[in-house]
This record gives C-alpha cells, sequence and structure tokens, in this order.
C-alpha cells in the first residue's frame, strides 16, 4: 500500500480512452469500503460522461485552474456529494466540535477513489475550486445535499514526478506539539 500511496499523482492530462465497465464496477466498489462516521456513508457519487456536460463542468471552474484541461479530456469525471447533517450528528443533534464533518468523510471516498484508481492503471485529480451552487444545479444535487468536489478520472497521458515533500521531522510532534 506504501507504495500505492507513493505513485499516486494528480493526473491534469489524460489519453482518449475510454474507462472500462469492469474498472468502475472495481473503483465503485472499493469506495463501498472507504470509512465514515459511525458507518453512515453520507456520500453520493455522480458520474459524468457526456462530453458536453465536462465541458460545462469546466467551464465552472475558477479562473486559470489547472484542473480545467483534465475536466474536459478525462472520459468521466466524477461529482463527490454528502448529507452536511449525517455525518457528526446523532439523532438529529451535532455531536462533533466541527459542523462540517461530513468533508471529513467526503475527503475519505475522495482518497479512497484516488488510490484504487491508480492501482487500477487509472490517474485521478481532485477539484475543489469551483462554481458550486451552478454544478449542484448543472448536476440535480437535490436540496438537503452538497457538491464538494471534482475528480476527473481516466488513464493518464504523462507520469508527473514527485513534488518535493516536507520531512517527517517537520510535521511529526512527540507528546506535545512543538513549534
Amino acid at each position: 500500500m506504501e507504495d500505492l500511496i507513493i505513485k499516486r499523482r494528480s493526473i491534469r492530462r489524460f489519453q482518449e480512452k475510454p474507462v472500462e465497465p469492469e474498472k468502475l464496477t472495481e473503483l465503485f466498489e472499493a469506495a463501498r469500503y472507504a470509512p465514515s462516521w459511525g458507518n453512515l456513508q453520507c456520500w453520493e457519487l455522480i458520474v459524468v460522461r457526456a462530453v458536453e456536460d465536462k465541458l460545462k463542468l469546466a467551464s465552472l471552474l475558477s479562473p486559470k485552474n489547472p484542473a480545467t484541461k483534465s475536466m474536459e479530456t478525462a472520459p468521466l469525471v466524477i461529482g463527490i456529494c454528502g448529507d452536511p447533517l449525517k455525518s457528526g450528528y446523532y439523532k438529529g443533534q451535532q455531536v462533533t466540535r466541527y459542523q462540517h464533518w461530513f468533508l471529513y468523510d467526503l475527503g475519505i471516498i475522495s482518497q479512497t477513489l484516488s488510490l484504487k484508481a491508480c492501482e487500477l492503471g487509472l490517474g485521478s485529480v481532485i477539484v475543489g475550486s469551483f462554481d458550486h451552487t451552478t454544478a449542484e444545479e448543472f448536476l440535480g444535487v437535490p436540496k438537503g445535499y452538497e457538491l464538494v468536489a471534482l475528480i476527473p478520472l481516466g488513464y493518464p497521458d504523462h507520469d508527473p514526478p514527485v513534488p518535493k515533500r516536507r520531512e517527517q521531522n517537520e510535521f511529526v510532534h512527540f507528546d506535545r506539539f512543538r513549534s
């Protein structure tokens, strides 16, 4: 698993090759097992395949977003949605310090999808800077759910180098936080 974690990269250029249905089944089967708060599985996934729909989503990204081209050229884009009142709540009451715990759960399923995609020879990039409201309306996200991320996915057409990473001693603190 460590090799997979190190190998996974944010892929922004894709081959013009469709993703086989069997690989999508494997991908979504892995997603089923992503951990979540109270095992409530607050997520919903929207798989966008139509070229015109991907172009529309690309137009909703922030200006100069490096993922714009990937939204246009990836064989599919996965919309990551969730119910913000499901995760971190018990009997309708917030029981976690953070109101938006569902974001944590959606981050976990996004990472699970990205790692499984890498294992299957696919690439992905998690995109969060876009016009969420317009994208939610366009994708038909029902009231009470929020679209948090878009993940273009397909066969990579390049192998980006590993970006510079912080050393462990720069972010790991034992016993107490030390500056």
